[in-house]
């Protein structure tokens, strides 16, 4: 490593470390099961790079640690259109105030999200202090008994999950190289997602703690009548870290 190229990523904001990484995300696992498709919103949609440099720069632009929060992989409607995490075309636009060319898709989780970070001060004091991202970066889909494409978790199968984990040990290692706290871990999902990240923390010491929430999709399909509660319960986990 030259003197030169240290200078050069020193000076590199927690943001321009977050748009490389988008950038060059590509899939180096193993060969997916039959019927899965890779998704790579970052090469796929002309548009996903442009608002991730919008995004990044606008909220990450500084050299603060962040705590990282894990959720599942990109879903076709949210990261898998703009390639941020849980942030839907529509929310992109209300809340983030960055344009965006094509069809306005609606995520619920993406509604949650937003309203939890509302909750929390705002998207502004929210990015400043966490990071979103997933175990797997990029995201998978399948297509369904009616022809349709739909969305697929890493976990939805043992082979899928057997291809792509040195693919999400060597993504997970980039992301904390990026700059966020290894004490604490948040985790989307309190079921499979959970279950993953603690056998594969244990076996790597990723972080010393994980702290699972119920996953934003799970809410709003599931626990409407109860999202409150849950968005309390996602600020009293928040709040309970120091900035």
């Amino acid at each position: 490593m030259s003197i030169r190229w240290k200078a050069e990523k020193n000076k590199m904001t927690f943001a321009d470390k977050v748009i490389r990484f988008n950038k060059n995300l590509s899939y180096t696992g193993a060969a997916l099961p039959t019927g899965i498709r890779i998704m790579n919103p970052f090469k796929e949609n002309l548009q996903t790079m442009d608002i991730v440099q919008k995004f990044y720069h606008k909220y990450y632009n500084d050299n603060q640690a962040r705590h990282l929060i894990l959720g599942i992989n990109p879903g076709r409607f949210g990261a898998g259109l703009t390639g941020i995490p849980f942030t839907d075309p529509k929310r992109l636009i209300t809340e983030c105030n960055i344009a965006y060319a094509g069809k306005l898709s609606h995520e619920p989780s993406s509604v949650f999200i937003y309203e939890m970070i509302h909750a929390f001060g705002g998207a502004e004091a929210f990015y400043k202090q966490f990071y979103i991202s997933s175990p797997c970066p990029l995201g998978f889909t399948a297509v369904a008994a009616n022809g349709k494409e739909k969305n697929y978790n890493y976990y939805d199968s043992k082979a899928l999950e057997k291809a792509v984990y040195d693919f999400i040990v060597e993504n997970i290692r980039k992301q904390i190289a990026i700059g966020v706290h290894t004490g604490l871990c948040f985790c989307f999902g309190t079921g499979k997602n959970e279950k993953f990240l603690l056998k594969l923390n244990a076996e790597y010491k990723f972080f010393k703690k994980i702290v699972a929430l119920e996953h934003p999709r799970f809410i709003m399909q599931y626990k409407t009548s109860s999202k409150q509660f849950y968005i309390d319960k996602y600020l009293s986990a928040f709040n309970a870290v120091n900035p």
